[in-house]
């Protein structure tokens, strides 16, 4: 698959065989050398199963295995740093990679544990760890899913798994999308297979996921994006980092000349249907830069609330947020951050259960 404007899809219930029907078609071993190191980089963002439509299934990825080996492609690694507040080496066993790593013998690697270097790009420093940059075919393997602060998350937002933790909190503070534009300059992608089976389509962590049953595979990482974005319902320009990521010469956006191949019929029993959940719950909060893990908690638990009827009966501005270090403020504070406040929940990430009955106590 040499043409970067080239998407393809395939639709169905078997995601190991799906992906070796695409690879078939794609023939990606044509541009990579027998003795190249080829990185598998999935989403692994929580220790959760890819059933709970928040992390790339294991079958998507044995299928490329199992593609790869056969045509004498053998030197394999499966690479992923999970989100601040959760552990990698718990989800690679959770999500169904440790026994993938022992039937394939592929190593998994913890970016979490890595070392890693800044790199600069338009005067922006960014660390990226060191695996990465050894890597010299990179596999792309997101899944199709909504995020609470970004709207989507798919190829360019996962590439955040490659950068340490506390680059992760950093990218937070300076609004997400800039940084993550950036990083996709800094990290180029060879191949990016989406894992469009069963995914969130409201929050990066999972819980309510939406059988899509579709893989998607594609070059170019802002090409794919753009594409994910419109599946679920929303224009590029509500996902402001693929502009960004164009304008910087991370890929094209360019849609409407993409060549757009569909390899069978789609089967799909549900739709992607876009969602302003997201948008209705957060009215009731006040952020600044607040990390994932936190705010989607936070989102979770106002939707729990909404569910038993009593969020409408919350008076007081909800505040969460790295912005909130240190200072004394009126309100409810969510997290560690919010410290300073004489109301605030403990946790860094607070669990949305926690959120939940402490909201309802104050009710």
């Amino acid at each position: 698959m040499n043409d970067r404007n080239e998407i393809r899809i395939i639709y169905g219930d078997n995601p190991r065989q799906m992906v070796k029907e695409l690879l078939e078609a794609i023939k990606p071993e044509e541009e990579i050398d027998r003795n190249a190191l080829i990185g598998i980089k999935p989403n692994l963002v929580v220790a959760k199963p890819s059933s709970s439509g928040a992390t790339t299934s294991p079958e998507i990825v044995a299928g490329i295995i199992e593609y790869l080996k056969s045509k004498g492609r053998d030197n394999i690694v499966i690479m992923e740093g999970s989100w601040v507040g959760d552990r990698t080496s718990v989800a690679f066993k959770v999500c169904g990679y440790e026994v993938l790593s022992k039937k394939f013998n592929v190593p998994l690697i913890d970016l979490q544990k890595d070392e890693y270097t800044a790199y600069e790009i338009n005067g922006l420093a960014i660390n990226i760890c060191d695996y990465v940059k050894k890597v010299d075919y990179l596999i792309n393997v997101p899944v199709l899913k909504g995020h609470c602060q970004t709207n989507i998350t798919c190829a360019l937002k996962n590439m955040k798994g490659c950068i340490p933790d506390s680059e992760k909190k950093r990218f937070h503070t300076m609004g997400l999308h800039k940084p993550i534009a950036y990083l996709n300059k800094l990290i180029r992608q060879d191949l990016i297979i989406v894992d469009g089976m069963k995914g969130d389509l409201n929050f990066e962590e999972g819980g309510n996921p939406v059988q899509m049953n579709m893989i998607i595979a594609g070059n170019d990482p802002v090409l794919t994006d753009a594409y994910a974005a419109n599946l679920m319902g929303f224009s590029i320009e509500e996902v402001p980092y693929i502009r960004m990521a164009e304008s910087i010469g991370a890929g094209n956006a360019d849609l409407a000349n993409a060549d757009i191949i569909e390899m069978n019929k789609d089967i799909r029993s549900v739709k992607p249907t876009p969602s302003r959940r997201v948008q209705q719950l957060a009215r009731y909060v006040v952020e600044d830069s607040a990390c994932s893990a936190c705010y989607g908690s936070l989102i979770h638990a106002l939707d729990r609330l909404d569910e038993k009827g009593l969020l409408n009966r919350l008076k007081e501005k909800i505040f969460i947020g790295q912005g909130y270090r240190n200072r004394r403020c009126e309100g409810i504070g969510i997290g560690t951050c919010t410290s300073g406040f004489e109301k605030y929940v403990r946790g860094c990430p607070p669990k949305a259960r926690d959120i939940v009955e402490y909201l309802k106590s104050l009710i």
